[in-house]
């Protein structure tokens, strides 16, 4: 573990160095990239301390009790001894997580969308519901939530709504919630009471910097129109709301969130942007999880990912078999403790893979 660290805090050094270097820092996607190494490189280097202190307690321990010549030091010794002794094998296995390969795009900010699916009425309702949640679940992690475009169902709800998500690691939080949701409960316009089957499709895409993907301008349409839904008067009136096509793959991008055209365009470039980045990344994606035969995070959007079970009050999520009693908690947004879970299998598949490395 020592050798590995070392070889750790070489590479530390090394970034810090460069990220001050001016060439570095006018190179804006190297520069980019080296920062959130040295963030993740400093996580490590904390971790590098606490175990080179606790290595060092432990053999100052075992020194002091073979001496056995002071009973009182020899007393507080071995209490220092058993404290570096249970901590050392948890410190040891929170590093070989840490070591795992990180992939580039966790550490970027999310564009989520969010499609009803079969079900009607009731799947435009559900989408609403998942839409809250997550809302709920991004404010309790302090990351900031803007409607970039939605349609609203007919009885409520969305027949699709897209959202940015900015903060701390959120694509590496929320990639995990990509696939089919499905819902099964009572229908408020079902009058016999039977419990109905809906669903909605959740899409997560890392949102692409501007370095990331380069569009040629000339493979873009523009088309402007009227705002539709809440914002006051000039919402209807002015040509304000942006729809980008991206001519050669046929991906549309609009918004329609601000009253301002450029600020519309400029969040629909971001989409578009995004949506071509995920393009690559899933066919990425798709390589791996073949390689790894992973269910976790395969990117198959088409999969049954949970279940939302509302006389039961359960939530099962279908790819690591985890059953939760606990529907209107998780429903409200507390859907940490599912992606936990999912961080685990996932970092447990990595560490299998990776075990002749670390």
């Amino acid at each position: 573990m020592l050798e590995k660290l070392q070889i750790i805090k070489q590479r530390f050094d090394e970034v810090s160095d460069l990220i001050i270097q001016p060439d570095i820092i006018s190179d804006q996607k190297r520069y980019v990239q080296l920062n959130r190494e040295y963030k993740d490189l400093r996580l490590l280097m904390d971790k590098r301390k606490e175990y080179l202190e606790l290595t060092d307690n432990l053999k100052e321990a075992e020194e002091i009790i073979s001496d056995g010549s002071d009973p009182e030091m020899v007393e507080m010794a071995k209490l220092q001894y058993d404290e570096a002794k249970e901590r050392i094998p948890e410190l040891e296995e929170e590093i070989k997580v840490m070591l795992i390969p990180k992939d580039p795009e966790d550490s970027k900010n999310a564009v989520v969308e969010l499609r009803a699916g079969t079900g009607g009425d009731e799947a435009s309702i559900f989408a609403g519901d998942l839409f809250r949640m997550y809302t709920k679940y991004c404010e309790s992690k302090g990351w900031k939530v803007s409607t970039v475009d939605f349609s609203e169902g007919t009885n409520g709800g969305f027949k699709e709504i897209q959202f940015e998500v900015t903060g701390e690691d959120v694509y590496g939080t929320l990639k995990f919630e990509a696939g089919v949701h499905r819902v099964q409960r009572v229908p408020q316009t079902e009058t016999q009471g039977r419990v109905h089957t809906s669903a909605a499709t959740v899409m997560v895409f890392p949102e692409a910097e501007e370095f990331d993907i380069e569009i040629d301008p000339k493979d873009v349409r523009i088309d402007y129109f009227c705002s539709s839904g809440p914002g006051g008067q000039s919402v209807n009136t002015t040509y304000s709301a942006v729809r980008l096509t991206h001519e050669p793959t046929g991906l549309v991008a609009q918004c329609q969130d601000q009253k301002s055209q450029h600020k519309n365009k400029e969040k629909a470039f971001k989409v578009l942007r995004s949506r071509l980045y995920d393009l690559e990344l899933a066919k990425k994606q798709e390589e791996d999880a073949a390689k790894r035969g992973s269910m976790v995070s395969s990117g198959d959007r088409s999969a049954k990912i949970r279940t939302y079970n509302y006389p039961q009050g359960r939530v099962t999520d279908h790819r690591i078999g985890l059953t939760l009693y606990d529907l209107q908690n998780i429903i409200n947004g507390d859907v940490q403790k599912i992606i936990d879970e999912l961080m685990l299998a996932e970092n447990t598949e990595k560490l299998k893979a990776n075990s002749d490395v670390i």
